[in-house]
């Protein structure tokens, strides 16, 4: 699962070949390695068992894989193994050129953390520091970025919403200004549960959305608020994560606008920034909690040389299909990330492996076992199952973000999406978190089977965290097409809540640390039952050839779907 910012994998690229000589560098970048997988002394069943699926998981996460970086030795093994998988399975080639993969070039940018920011406020000017006042970046791939005396405007929390009556950029023009703006969404800091969502997070309140909102609206750069309660993670969260190397795909593959500069200040700087203005950042909290707010100019302008280091490489998504029978040319997606964060060096010179043995090779064995089950089964599903193993999650979702704007399958033809990412490994539970529920009739789908298992749906603990926005079906529902991920609970059959929390809290001092391992004690009858039911749910959408389900009304990805349906209506009768 990706880290609340994007992670630096700069250490993972540069350091898994440590303790040898670096490969040598194939064509397109990729560092050679013996790619061949491990031999296969397991006899697989064609069932979704626990065997099979703790031999999988117990691979994936082993050393030898390295911690599975993108773009290193242990990647490129990786990417083999789970060809070699499909090809077991009998699945088809569903990548580029009727191959296996889907290359995805990727951008490494590292802005100069010497850069000082400049604001200029009533003839005083100040100077921000970057790291302790801001980080701030650019996505462009241009080396050097310079905007000079950017007039200043605060639009509240930056949303421009029409299924909400909620536009905070009404009646203003930001072309070529600096936006600045509230994290999370409106009603949050007012505790206000009749605006969006209450206390849980919308597509809105992502960072994300509300950079991509800035460039649609023309502004030469956006900040962003920090507070820890909106934000869901502190300062030192945001310094560490944009420090470094950040990754991107190329603007070129992108079909998100992108700012010149985007980045963050703190609310110290902030508040100062306001007060020089006039203004008070408390009440102007207030005011971008009441509909009908108006954006305030501040009385500052903004000058910043931001240069970068920028460098192309590439990783690659890995695809294999199972042709329907009636109609092959739509699509049910399952999938999951195989890359992890590789192999770093601690200070004394000795190396840490990150093997990610629940972030994620449980996922990736969860698609390989529901997809030898599809494979062994007569009569073969209607529709196509295509099984998508991304790369590049832990840099910002971009394995499946390269996916969805070059799709081997069409969107408007893609019915819906399963996403497994970080399954439980902690035994059966009376629950089954739908992170994000109440979004899509996928929900309707998976309930009929849960209620086989005699489980409940429920919501993610802390739906303020906006943790749909943060794995990569969330690609999949920008585009439209709806997207579930849901995996096993709290409430364990054995040893209740307690057990379950127990649970969480051990995998929470796991998690991207060296002791992400593969344990023997994993209580696994749990992930089977669950991948039991994500089998059940792509099963009966795969052969309901009438059922195209949709986000529930009032969510912001259904008008993005009602546009696909038309499409796809409209392709048909052609």
């Amino acid at each position: 699962m990706q880290r609340p910012l994007l992670i630096s994998l700069a250490a993972a690229l540069a350091l898994a070949a440590c303790g040898g000589e670096r490969p040598a560098d194939t064509a397109d970048g990729a560092p050679q390695a013996d790619t061949t997988p491990a031999a296969d002394a397991h006899a697989f069943s064609p069932e979704i068992n626990e065997a099979d699926f703790r031999e999988l998981v117990k691979t994936l996460a082993s050393d030898e894989f390295e911690g599975r970086a993108p773009g290193s030795p242990g990647g490129e093994k990786t990417v083999e193994y789970i060809r070699a998988q499909y090809e077991r399975l009998g699945l088809q080639p569903g990548g580029e050129d009727g191959g296996w993969y889907q290359t995805v070039p990727m951008v490494e940018t590292t802005a100069d953390e010497s850069t000082v920011l400049r604001l200029d406020s009533n003839g005083e000017a100040r100077e921000l520091q970057f790291g302790s006042d801001l980080v701030i970046g650019t996505r462009t791939g241009e080396t050097q970025v310079n905007i000079a005396d950017s007039e200043l405007v605060f639009v509240g929390y930056g949303v421009d919403a029409p299924e909400q009556d909620w536009n905070d950029y009404a009646g203003v023009d930001v072309t070529g200004k600096t936006v600045v703006i509230l994290v999370n969404d409106p009603g949050f800091h007012a505790g206000d549960d009749n605006l969006f969502e209450g206390n849980r997070m919308t597509y809105y309140g992502r960072w994300t959305y509300k950079y991509e909102e800035a460039a649609r609206k023309g502004a030469a750069a956006a900040l962003i608020i920090h507070d820890t309660e909106g934000a869901s993670y502190g300062w030192d969260v945001v310094r560490n994560s944009w420090s470094g190397a950040q990754f991107d795909l190329r603007a070129a593959d992108d079909p998100e606008p992108r700012l010149p500069a985007q980045g963050w200040i703190t609310s110290e700087v902030a508040r100062q920034l306001f007060a020089d203005s006039g203004l008070d950042l408390d009440e102007m909290y207030r005011a971008a909690n009441r509909r009908g707010f108006e954006a305030v100019p501040l009385e500052a302008t903004l000058s910043v040389d931001l240069k970068s280091t920028v460098t192309e490489k590439s990783s690659r998504n890995v695809i294999g299909v199972l042709p329907g029978s009636e109609r092959p040319d739509e699509t049910v997606i399952y999938m999951g990330h195989w890359d992890h964060l590789g192999v770093h060096e601690r200070d004394d010179g000795t190396r840490e492996i990150y093997n990610g043995a629940v972030d994620n090779a449980t996922g990736i064995a969860g698609i390989i076992e529901i997809a030898g089950r599809f494979a062994g089964e007569t009569p073969a599903p209607k529709r196509s199952l295509a099984f998508l193993a991304v790369t590049l999650e832990e840099s910002g979702l971009l394995g499946s973000k390269y996916y969805v704007a070059h799709p081997t399958f069409p969107m408007e033809k893609t019915v819906a999406v399963i996403n497994l990412d970080a399954m439980s490994v902690a035994g059966p539970s009376r629950d089954f978190v739908v992170t994000g529920k109440g979004n899509s009739e996928l929900e309707d789908i998976l309930e009929t089977f849960a209620d086989e298992q005699q489980r409940v749906l429920v919501e993610e603990g802390n739906p303020a965290g906006g943790y749909y926005f943060r794995s990569d079906h969330f690609n999949f529902a920008k585009a439209g097409v709806p997207a579930l991920y849901a995996k096993g609970g709290n409430d364990l059959v054995e040893g209740g809540t307690a057990a379950g929390k127990a649970a969480t809290e051990d995998y929470a001092s796991r998690y991207h640390q060296p002791g992400d391992v593969y344990r023997e004690e994993w209580n696994l009858a749990g992930v089977i039952q669950d991948l039991d039911a994500l089998y059940g749910v792509g099963r009966m959408l795969a052969d309901d050839v009438d059922r195209w389900p949709n986000w529930y009304e009032g969510n912001p990805f259904k008008a993005a779907r009602d546009r696909m349906m038309g499409e796809r209506e409209t392709s048909r009768e052609e």
